[in-house]
């Protein structure tokens, strides 16, 4: 392998990645990324609405209500397209679990945006703009935080057959 930050390396590397998406476990890295892209996109746009744009509430309940409306979607997303799953939601085994993590990841926004809160009234208090700014990168963070996470609880939860690892190793030609 060439050495690292070079551009044979980054050629590698993409080599790699490529050949891991053509495997059934970077599939699934893949669609769970493309969900959490998707996820964070709606908890964006609802937060800078209802915070930045109409300014409805404070951070607090703003992040709060965006994170909601944004984890519904990244349920079904994250169920049906990224592991598969179809028919009727287990409870006890996927739906708790779920919204488990989606709450502690709504906790920790909560904290983060309390503390960009702060931040931004006691640097930027006439910048509303800065502020919202502000909320908003605290968001991302927070749940940038919990995403590998995630990741392996959501691949047990919604795991549907065992792959073997002759089934991963599949070489696909670049």
């Amino acid at each position: 392998m060439g050495t690292p930050g070079t551009l044979l390396g980054m050629s590698e590397l993409v080599v790699r990645l490529w050949r891991l998406y053509h495997t059934p476990k970077g599939k699934r890295m893949f669609r769970y990324t493309m969900v959490s892209v998707i996820s964070t996109l709606v908890s964006v746009t609802v937060l800078g609405l209802v915070y930045g744009v109409f300014q409805w509430w404070t951070e607090v309940p703003s992040t709060l209500f965006a994170n909601v409306v944004a984890t519904v979607p990244s349920y079904y997303l994250n169920r049906s397209w990224a592991w598969g799953k179809t028919g009727r939601s287990h409870v006890r085994r996927e739906v708790l679990p779920f919204w488990g993590l989606s709450i502690a990841g709504m906790l920790l926004s909560i904290v983060t945006s309390t503390e960009a809160r702060n931040i931004g009234l006691a640097h930027f208090a006439h910048h509303h703009t800065i502020r919202t700014l502000l909320v908003l990168g605290a968001n991302l963070m927070a749940f940038g935080v919990l995403w590998v996470v995630k990741f392996l609880v959501f691949n047990r939860l919604f795991h549907v057959s065992p792959v073997s690892e002759d089934a991963e190793l599949v070489e696909v030609s670049p």
